[in-house]
C-alpha cells in the first residue's frame, strides 16, 4: 500500500489526539522508512521484474527486519515504550505501536505471498496487487476516511495550517495518482531506495509542519 498506510495515521488522531501527524505517520510507515537503509546496506534485497503483478513491478526478494510481523510487533513495542515518559504517554504509545504492525497487516492485504511472519518464516499475501482498479478503490476509500477523521479532529489556526494541509494532501493523491498509472519501471533500485528516504523526510518533516499549525476540535475525545 501507500496512500492506505497514510490513511491509518491520519485515523490516528482520533485515537491519540495529542499525537504529532509526523509521529503518527513515522509509525505507519515505520517498516518503509527501515527498509530502504536496510536495502541500501545489503541487508534486505528487492529487484524490479516488470509484470511482477498488475499493481508495481517490484520482487520484494527478502526483507525479514523491517516488513516480518514478529519484527514489527518489537519494533512497535520498542517505539510504544518509548512514550511512556511523555503527557498522554500510554495512550499516544498504544496507537504508535499498533500503528507500526498495521503496516504488516496491510501490506499482507496487497502484496502477493512475499510478507513473512518472521524472519526465514512462512511467507503471506492475498495478492490485492493483483487488481490496479480494487487497489486503487481500497485505498483511495480509506485515504478519504482518514482525511475526513483527521479534519475532524483538527482546525487550522493559520494558513500555514490551512493550506498547508491541503497541499499535503493534494500531494499525496496526487503522486498516488501518478504512480498508479505510470507503467515505467525505475531506473534502478538505488533509485528506489534514494528516492523513497528523500520523499519520506520531506513528508515527515512537512506533516510536523501543517500539524504545529492546526488545533484540536475534542481535546477530550
Amino acid at each position: 500500500m501507500f496512500i492506505g498506510h497514510f490513511a491509518v495515521g491520519l485515523a490516528g488522531k482520533k485515537f491519540a489526539p495529542q499525537a504529532s501527524l509526523a509521529a503518527l505517520w513515522g509509525a505507519a510507515l515505520f517498516a518503509d522508512i527501515l527498509w530502504p537503509i536496510l536495502v541500501a546496506v545489503g541487508a534486505e534485497e528487492v529487484r524490479i521484474v516488470p509484470g511482477n503483478t498488475a499493481y508495481t513491478p517490484l520482487l520484494f526478494v527478502n526483507y525479514p527486519w523491517s516488513h516480518s510481523l514478529l519484527m514489527l510487533c518489537l519494533w512497535g513495542a520498542l517505539l510504544a515504550a518509548a512514550y511512556r515518559t511523555k503527557p498522554d504517554g500510554a495512550r499516544i504509545g498504544f496507537v504508535i505501536g499498533l500503528l507500526v504492525v498495521s503496516h504488516w497487516v496491510l501490506d499482507w492485504i496487497t502484496h502477493i505471498p512475499d510478507m513473512p511472519l518472521w524472519p526465514s518464516g512462512p511467507k503471506l499475501g492475498l495478492g490485492l496487487w493483483e487488481s490496479v482498479t480494487a487497489t486503487m478503490v481500497v485505498e483511495i476509500a480509506m485515504f478519504i476516511v482518514g482525511v475526513f477523521l483527521y479534519v475532524r479532529m483538527t482546525r487550522a489556526r493559520d494558513l500555514n495550517g490551512s493550506i498547508g494541509f491541503w497541499a499535503l494532501i493534494v500531494l499525496l493523491f496526487g503522486s498516488y495518482l501518478f504512480d498508479s498509472f505510470n507503467d515505467a519501471p525505475p531506473p534502478s533500485v538505488t533509485a528506489i531506495w534514494v528516492s523513497a528516504l528523500i520523499a519520506t523526510a520531506i513528508i515527515l518533516l512537512w506533516a510536523g509542519f501543517v500539524d504545529r499549525h492546526r488545533d484540536l476540535r475534542l481535546r477530550n475525545s
